[in-house]
């Protein structure tokens, strides 16, 4: 009987395994973009002290730069709840 239910369950594992490793590409995304800004804002930083920009400059790439972060932050919840939703109704169907 075993053997059934693993046959029958089958493809919603399988859907459920492409779930998760769609997740996990998109984390490492968000991440390395992250990444990307988190350095972009430290050259800012340094730009500013070492005074090749003004304030005004700096504080609007600084904007631009914290908006970017926000909406990753946002959309990583997002997708976060998403795929437990998916996982949910994939689990309740089995």
């Amino acid at each position: 009987m075993l053997f059934l239910d693993d046959i029958l369950f089958a493809p919603a594992n399988g859907i459920l395994w492409i779930f998760e490793e769609i997740h996990r590409a998109a984390q490492e995304e968000m991440v390395s973009e992250t990444e990307s800004i988190t350095d972009a804002l430290r050259n800012l930083y340094m730009a500013l002290e070492t005074h090749s920009i003004t304030d005004a400059q700096f504080d609007a790439g600084e904007k631009v730069l914290l908006d970017r972060l926000d909406s990753i932050e946002a959309r990583g919840e997002l997708q976060a709840d998403e795929i437990e939703e998916i996982e949910e109704e994939v689990v309740g169907a089995e």
